[in-house]
């Protein structure tokens, strides 16, 4: 049975390879977009698409003389055992040329051997996992690591003279990644992880947490938790134990004072400092441009690291389109994609032509108030950060 799987599914590739000639012959580029567009992340998808929807709009729906045509996909995720399933399903029966999206790391793990199988470009324009691009050589990311992040911000937290810090992180695996790279980068520069804790994924008290934390009596806290009513929870316990700025450093990813989170967190979000990709008010005319676009496009919806991702995943297919004349075949656009460079709203990215991972800016943020109102204001800039995980067996 397994014999007789395996060979119909050998032979619907080759008939996806057929017929994918057939449709770059008919003056298309097939886009199939796997996400969660209902379901506990429909947000995420929701931002990613408009991000995608965006480019578009800017930039036409034809390149390099093709059409570009969009196949969507919808996970209801996480779930990686539809992601593969839609995956297969976009390259046998819908002869996609393209396979992108992909908010979550299980989603992402889970069409990698399909896009190895059927040699297709694989985009991840979201999930943050640094093995991904591992699990295929046709896997290009425009988003980001989380390593990438939190390994450069605890070197940068140590060399402004932050000696001991405590760590707080969701019981999760994104949690643990962020948790070892901050304390791996912060450590490397002399600093000292005086405790840390694991919180439950969704967890409406932290005041226990919070108490340990000020038993400990670090001069700072790195926390990493989930958005939604996360921020707001652990932002109130930290103020009724009297753990705020200045007296006391609260360090986080930049999700937890992205603009719902700060709307949550209120008083208490000032003075906190974040390290993240993307920054809403960065003034750039690039960025300027791209937010009031997506304002426009959303109806006052602002654009996050999910709506970017989206962005970029879509300017590195169409710039790779370009460079091959329209060639859509995976072998073409991943050898192009190699080495990209482009002037993005988040600011200069390159495709790292070794790992097919992005390099990027990771800037430092503090909530300050501007014209009365609390908002990420960049402190400092880590230029040109690569993934420090990638060669090491992880």
């Amino acid at each position: 049975m397994l014999k007789k799987t395996a060979t119909a599914f050998a032979l619907g590739f080759s008939l996806a390879l057929a017929m994918s000639s057939t449709a770059l012959a008919e003056g298309t580029v097939k886009i199939g977009l796997i996400m969660p567009y209902s379901g506990p992340f429909a947000d995420a998808g929701a931002q990613m698409q408009a991000g995608i929807d965006l480019y578009i709009k800017t930039h036409g729906d034809e390149v390099a003389g093709k059409k570009i045509v969009l196949i969507k996909k919808d996970t209801g995720g996480p779930n990686p055992d539809v992601a593969k399933r839609l995956a297969q399903e976009l390259v046998v029966r819908d002869h996609v040329d393209v396979l992108a999206g992909f908010a979550l790391t299980p989603e992402a793990l889970g069409a990698a051997p399909v896009a190895t199988e059927a040699k297709k470009l694989m985009v991840d324009m979201n999930a943050a996992t640094s093995i991904i691009t591992e699990k295929s050589p046709y896997i290009v990311r425009t988003s980001v690591t989380i390593p990438q992040i939190n390994y450069a911000f605890g070197k940068w937290a140590a060399g402004q003279g932050i000696k001991h810090a405590y760590t707080l992180v969701a019981d999760y695996g994104p949690g643990h990644d962020a948790e070892k790279s901050f304390a791996r980068g912060f450590k490397e520069k002399g600093g000292e992880i005086v405790g840390a804790d694991h919180s439950p994924v969704a967890n409406p008290d932290f005041s226990a947490y919070v108490q340990r934390i000020k038993d400990a009596k670090p001069e700072a806290v790195y926390i990493f938790i989930p958005g939604g009513s996360q921020p707001a929870a652990i932002g109130k316990a930290l103020a009724d134990k009297g753990l705020t700025p200045p007296n006391t450093k609260l360090l986080g990813q930049g999700e937890l004072t992205m603009p719902d989170a700060m709307k949550s967190l209120g008083k208490n979000a000032d003075g906190i400092v974040t390290a993240f990709h993307y920054t809403l008010e960065r003034k750039d005319p690039l960025n300027e441009k791209f937010v009031a676009g997506y304002e426009k496009l959303t109806k006052g919806r602002e654009p996050d690291l999910f709506s970017i991702g989206g962005y970029d995943g879509m300017h590195l297919i169409y710039a790779a389109l370009e460079k091959t004349k329209g060639d859509a075949s995976g072998d073409a656009l991943i050898k192009v994609a190699k080495g990209m460079s482009w002037e993005s709203p988040r600011g200069p990215i390159t495709i790292d032509p070794e790992t097919r991972d992005i390099i990027q800016n990771v800037y430092i943020r503090k909530v300050e108030k501007v014209d009365g109102k609390l908002q990420n204001v960049i402190i400092d800039t880590i230029k040109d950060v690569k993934d420090p995980l990638h060669g090491a067996g992880k």
